[in-house]
């Protein structure tokens, strides 16, 4: 076993997936560990971003059949015609375990068969809280959502400081594990590389490098927030009457999904809907805070002195609290999704009350509110206890995560976690 392989919670996962599934496809953003992961579980590999695996696999669909199963094909989109030769070996056998994909965006115009119902799409993320190990977790999201956690308990050392520095520390496990400087020069390259290297190969040159970096930079200002795409557009270039155009800005967006860099977190819009009338707006997040916190130029030092930067969204919250906000919910999507359980935000236009994210499965929704403080407060509980006195027909359950030391239930049944001690 490789040592510095960091553990992740995808990989049962992924092991009960292939139990009864032929296929898988790995996707997300460059350097969040798809081969890492993929490589411990396949039997044999083809480097599909070399030449001796590309020619191997032009060999045609008889050539993959050939290899020991499970067969990992890293960065299959290099060879897209291999996406569909695993798809017609799989229609001809559906036997479990036999093909892994890892890949990052498909270039632009590489015409592919959907995979439906043959290749099955597992989206991966940078490392969650859990799995940076900062302390062992004592709160399962699972058993809150199974109702097997009528209370919780645990402590930490762990506390604010620690959580400022994960921000800027990255989730990227390959960038991760360096000085802050190198931290910060390697995040530098990974935008820049998405700006000149990414963007073309999706089929959109772009003229002017700065007027995205700027765009970027805007979109990182509203983190946390469901701040308009037309505010965030004025805001990337601030005194300027001359602005991008909505297409361009449209490009950008799309671009930026595809590549998996932007991972909002959608409105709970509930089928059963006594909650009437409900924003719709998604909630802007970046795949990592850390880029976020490279992108507005902001250090640990600063986020450490509550140094104040101008953000897009609501203005009570500062840039500390978006950012803390940002890690929560990067772990919150990989605790969510293991649990085969759909993360969202609330938000009652009538009232403008806000709840930063809801986790359902089934009939059960864990309410969620993040306070950057170590210490929760009546009003923090609010909203969570007006939810569960307005959701009669379902089983709400409610929590505030925060940078406290101890995990508790308070009187009204709310839950009380520290960040570091919750897990999937």
């Amino acid at each position: 076993m490789d040592v510095k392989y960091q553990p992740r919670l995808i990989d049962e996962y992924l092991k009960d997936t292939f139990s009864e599934l032929p296929a898988v496809e790995i996707f997300g953003a460059k350097a969040v560990g798809k081969t890492s992961t993929a490589q411990r579980l396949s039997a044999s590999m083809i480097k599909l971003d070399t030449t001796e695996g590309k020619e191997l696999v032009k060999g045609g669909a008889a050539v993959l059949a050939q290899q020991k199963k499970l067969l990992l094909l890293d960065e299959w989109q290099r060879l897209p015609e291999s996406w569909d030769m695993v798809r017609r070996l799989v229609d001809e056998d559906g036997a479990s375990a036999q093909f892994l994909l890892t890949g990052s965006a498909v270039p632009q115009g590489v015409s592919l068969h959907s995979g439906a119902g043959r290749i099955v799409r597992i989206k991966m993320r940078p490392l969650s809280l859990q799995e940076r190990v900062l302390t062992k977790t004592s709160v399962s999201i699972k058993d809150l959502l199974l109702g097997k956690a009528d209370a919780v308990f645990g402590s930490t050392d762990i506390s604010l400081p620690d959580y400022l520095k994960e921000i800027v520390q990255s989730g990227f496990p390959g960038i991760r594990n360096r000085s802050m400087q190198a931290v910060s020069l390697a995040l530098d390259g990974y935008i820049d590389n998405i700006i000149q290297k990414e963007f073309p190969e999706q089929g959109l040159m772009v003229r002017k490098p700065d007027v995205l970096k700027n765009w970027l930079r805007a979109y990182a200002s509203a983190t946390a927030s469901t701040a308009s795409y037309q505010s965030i557009m004025e805001a990337s270039t601030p005194g300027d009457a001359k602005k991008p155009s909505r297409i361009s800005t449209t490009g950008y967006r799309d671009i930026l999904d595809s590549l998996w860099i932007t991972d909002r977190v959608d409105a709970w819009l509930p089928t059963v809907n006594t909650l009437t009338p409900l924003g719709k707006s998604p909630k802007h997040y970046l795949v990592d805070p850390a880029l976020c916190a490279r992108l507005l130029r902001v250090t640990y030092d600063q986020l450490l002195r509550g140094a104040e930067h101008k953000m897009l969204g609501p203005q009570h919250a500062s840039i500390a609290g978006r950012l803390f906000e940002s890690l929560v919910a990067q772990s919150l999507k990989v605790y969510s999704q293991v649990n085969n359980a759909e993360l969202r935000h609330f938000r009652d236009s009538k009232n403008g009350w806000e709840i930063d994210f809801i986790i359902e499965l089934d009939d059960v929704i864990l309410a969620i509110e993040v306070k950057m403080a170590e210490a929760a407060t009546d009003d923090d509980a609010k909203r969570l206890n007006w939810l569960r006195n307005n959701l009669k027909t379902r089983t709400v359950i409610g929590m505030i995560i925060n940078s406290g030391s101890t995990a508790y239930t308070r009187k009204d049944g709310i839950h009380v976690v520290p960040a570091a001690l919750l897990g999937a």
